[in-house]
């Protein structure tokens, strides 16, 4: 017999000893007065004490158990452990039993237990195989709001049971609760409301959180700074900011309650996740003028807020700010900041911030470490990752399964499959969780390499240790199949999938779309797009790109109906590949398309359509681009400006080049080298005299090269080898020869090597010179420096023989 088993025994038996010598517990069982009823009684006693057993259930009955847990009621815990003894052996309790032992608990303030006997009541009988209760729910509190006085012990049990229901996420019935509570004369604790109105925000609730809240206020609950800032939360992640504004600065303040830190936190926190992170930092700023205690989290969220809108600059001020404010900033703020610039492609900037923050004594992690993997594995660089992730591994630092993933992705990317495989065994051995993902990753790798057998045997493998194959898995093979060609393997796998119980989904159809585009296969493409009862445009046109065939691509997209569904993907790969074929007119009225059907081009778009306007001289159409570009609040940047400024110069329209140069500073936009350059480039070929053609009588004349030179100058900007080769152009064009040898002299003392265009600029002034001695000089000097003459220059050299003979001739 265990102790355990001993102590129940004593247990019961204590509680017998209770009901024989308490004659008010035993009232209800017998009269004292009848010496018949005694003598049972005791006789009964001592059968359970000479067997020294927990008493069968047989020997109970609901009255004699309720008088037995009353008797017990200055023992509360003593009364818990024989209702649960009872049980155990058999005993079925029904609403009398568990009120009475719900009312000792309440009037004890045992709430742990209280919870207990509640959790047992509503939990799944089917998950936790119990027996039905044999009452509902509403006939104990009938019974309860009977036998316990409206207050502090029928508000507990009330408290309770709402608390049981939510922390199953059983919200209906934690609401009724809720609300007979108020029929029964009394408000549920402040505590359980809130408890409640978090549960339901947990699971995604946020109608009902709002809803319930406001009933609550109907009813007479009066809700703390806490339970506001619950619901301003709620209406934030169901983006209703405007109310959450209004509770927060209006509703609040009615109710002569005063915002926390917690409220303005939750308010600035919905603000970020709904992009409106610039408001979000100005609630913050406010906050700290008007001393709320703001914290660090705050600022984490309006740093994590801008870098999910790509505002890297912004969350930069917002960082340098809290450390100016003496806000320190934890783990969870680098990471912020890093994933950032991960994610804008800004590898320095985030490996500097990492680098400062193992200088603060601030720990790195797995997530932070995963953030630069990822970003050095999407730049191309798997053989940093690999090299990276070993320095981490030598530091100690712990690496989880996702940057061992994107590890066996930079390996299979290199080739070096099979020393994927080894690191796999290695998880294994650390006991780390494979998944799916780990298997079709390295599957993606052996079919990235042709190795299709290794890929099919890897699957098997997968299978045999009990993962199943998802849909990403099968469209790795797709991929496979499609883009080498083997259209009926591809379209059979389709057929597969649906056998394994998976339904092809949209990717799996692109990815043979376009995958067969790229396998040459593109009738077969077709095809397959014809048959689809969906189609999916966006493949089609993305496939026709990648066959170069833009004029098809060009045709679905314009001819597609209303409604067909084209993605911001598929425009983009169009207009980019109509830019790199030169095709500039196709393209702007692609740009004016997406325009009119509120597809909203991004800026590389419009940069890219400026660029292929500009190279065929169709200056109007590229302005007109341009001013788009700024009425979109896309701002220019340098190269955007400078390529405008090059091409007006192209074209004679110096004006206009200086009108844009004057813009651009105004806009903020530093000018670079290769502007100035322009801009001298732009001065040289002006020399003989063409002029914009909007240079009228009366307007300011343009900046002379002078003025170029004397900004730079005050900029410290450096010299490069196409500023001096314009120069250098420039002067042997206006048949200032020793200049121009000056500053090819200057440019080799600083450092800079002349390259072909360099020497073909000076080769060409001493050729209108007819100079051809100097001219065979400076070809032999660029051969002995390894630098190849090409046909520019050979021509040059050639009319400077023409020039030679003609100066000859006139002597």
């Amino acid at each position: 017999m265990t102790n355990g088993y001993k102590w129940a025994s004593s247990s019961s038996q204590l509680a017998l000893s209770y009901l024989n010598s308490n004659p008010t517990s035993s009232a209800s069982d017998s009269d004292d007065d009848d010496p018949q009823s005694s003598t049972a009684t005791t006789s009964r006693s001592s059968c359970c004490s000479s067997r020294n057993v927990l008493c069968s259930s047989s020997d109970f009955d609901t009255f004699k158990v309720v008088g037995i847990l009353k008797s017990l009621k200055k023992e509360p815990k003593l009364a818990f452990s024989i209702f649960h003894q009872l049980k155990t052996a058999g005993f079925q309790h029904n609403v009398s039993t568990y009120a009475a032992l719900i009312a000792i608990l309440c009037s004890r303030g045992l709430k742990r237990e209280l919870d207990s006997v509640f959790l047992d009541l509503i939990s799944s009988p089917k998950e936790y195989q119990r027996p039905l209760p044999p009452f509902e729910i509403s006939e104990l509190l009938q019974k309860l709001d009977e036998e316990l006085e409206v207050g502090q012990s029928l508000l507990q049990a009330y408290d309770a049971l709402v608390k049981s229901y939510a922390s199953v996420a059983m919200f209906d019935e934690a609401t009724n609760v809720l609300f007979q509570a108020r029929r029964s004369g009394f408000v549920p604790h402040i505590f359980t409301c809130n408890f409640l109105l978090n549960r339901l925000i947990e699971h995604g609730q946020m109608d009902t959180a709002v809803a319930v809240f406001k009933h609550l206020k109907r009813i007479g609950f009066y809700p703390n700074d806490y339970t506001y800032a619950i619901v301003i939360k709620a209406l934030c992640k169901k983006s209703s900011l405007e109310e959450a504004e209004n509770v927060l600065l209006v509703e609040m303040k009615e109710a002569g309650v005063t915002p926390s830190a917690f409220a303005f936190t939750a308010f600035i926190e919905g603000l970020c996740a709904n992009k409106r992170s610039a408001y979000g930092y100005q609630v913050l700023r406010a906050c700290k003028e008007q001393n709320v205690p703001i914290d660090m989290y705050a600022y984490t969220t309006v740093i994590r807020g801008y870098c999910d809108e790509m505002k890297l600059h912004e969350a930069e001020n917002v960082f340098d700010d809290m450390l100016k404010q003496g806000v320190v900033p934890d783990s969870r703020t680098y990471c912020a900041m890093i994933n950032g610039y991960c994610k804008g492609y800004k590898l320095l900037e985030a490996l500097a911030l990492h680098n400062d923050m193992s200088l603060r004594g601030i720990k790195t992690n797995c997530v932070i470490i995963s953030s630069i993997l990822q970003c050095l594995c999407k730049m191309g660089m798997p053989s940093e990752v690999v090299n990276e992730f070993k320095e981490y591994k030598v530091m100690g630092i712990y690496l989880d399964e996702i940057c061992y993933n994107i590890v066996l992705d930079a390996l299979c990317k290199l080739g070096k499959v099979e020393q994927a495989v080894e690191l796999l065994e290695e998880m294994k051995g650390k006991k780390m969780v494979l998944d799916v993902v780990h298997y079709t990753t390295l599957i993606n790798g052996y079919c990235l390499h042709g190795n299709i057998t290794n890929a099919l045997n890897l699957m098997d493998e997968m299978k045999e240790k009990g993962f199943t194959p998802d849909i990403v898995t099968y469209n790795v093979l797709a991929v496979w199949f499609s883009r080498n060609g083997l259209a009926h393997e591809a379209l059979y796998l389709l057929d597969y999938i649906e056998a394994e119980g998976l339904k092809p989904d949209s990717v799996t159809h692109n990815v043979i779309i376009e995958n067969l585009c790229i396998g040459g296969k593109v009738e077969e493409a077709e095809k397959f797009f014809n048959h689809l009862e969906f189609k999916s445009y966006s493949a089609m046109i993305s496939g026709y790109c990648e066959a170069n065939d833009t004029q098809k691509a060009y045709e679905l997209v314009r001819l597609s109906k209303p409604g067909t569904l084209v993605t911001k993907g598929s425009y983009f790969k169009l207009l980019s590949n109509l830019c790199m074929e030169g095709d500039d007119e196709r393209a702007l009225k692609l740009l004016m398309m997406m325009l009119a059907m509120n597809v909203e081009p991004t800026k590389i778009c419009y940069s890219k359509v400026i660029a292929s306007l500009c190279q065929t001289g169709k200056m109007q159409s590229a302005r007109w681009v341009f001013d788009v570009l700024v009425e979109k609040k896309l701002t220019p940047d340098v190269i955007d400006y400078t390529l405008m400024i090059n091409s007006y110069c192209r074209v004679n329209c110096l004006h206009e080049a200086y009108d844009m140069f004057q813009d651009m500073k105004k806009n903020g936009i530093q000018p670079d080298i290769i502007t100035y350059t322009v801009l001298l480039d732009g001065k040289k070929k002006n020399i003989k005299g063409i002029h914009s053609p909007s240079n009228a009588r009366g307007k300011k004349e343009a900046m002379s090269a002078s003025t170029i030179s004397t900004e730079m100058e005050e900029m410290e900007m450096k010299r490069d080898v196409i500023y001096y080769t314009v120069l250098i152009d420039k002067h042997c064009k206006t048949n200032n020869l020793q200049d121009a040898i000056l500053l090819f002299n200057q440019m080799i003392e600083k450092g800079l090597q002349p390259d072909t265009v360099t020497y073909t600029a000076l080769l060409s002034g001493f050729c209108n010179r007819g100079d051809v001695k100097r001219a065979e000089t400076l070809i032999n000097e660029m051969c002995s420096k390894g630098i190849e003459p090409d046909a520019r220059t050979f021509l040059a050299f050639d009319r400077g023989i023409l020039k030679a003979k003609k100066v000859h001739l006139r002597q």
